[in-house]
């Protein structure tokens, strides 16, 4: 299986993360014979899912339609805004995890000469 990544962020999204999908296609209507497309499939991680639906609407048709779709996902259930807020108390667990005393340490020095 390919491996999925956020549309937006760039992010891996292994299978059973939790994600947004989105499906397009494209199909003749009124024409004979009928023509579809192939399904396409385009992730957002939960982060940019709720950052893209609290912004401002995207310029160009397909966007907006997609992020009315996304809007409506957001605003329908907490859960995907749950999920955002979990993924990101990680990202934050591992940035913290970092030299926290030299970040200590220069804010001493940065106070020490404001005052």
């Amino acid at each position: 299986m390919q491996p999925l990544f956020c549309l937006r962020c760039r992010r891996e999204i292994e299978t059973g993360d939790k994600s947004v999908a989105v499906y397009m296609f494209a199909q003749t209507v009124g024409v004979k014979p009928r023509q579809k497309s192939t399904a396409q499939r385009i992730c957002f991680c939960p982060q940019c899912a709720v950052s893209l639906a609290m912004g401002m609407p995207p310029e160009g048709a397909l966007n907006m339609a997609a992020w009315e779709m996304i809007r409506d996902l957001v605003s329908a259930e907490p859960s995907l805004n749950q999920a955002a807020w979990e993924n990101l108390r990680g990202v934050v667990a591992l940035l913290g995890s970092g030299d926290e005393g030299a970040q200590t340490e220069s804010w001493r020095v940065t106070s020490r000469r404001a005052g």
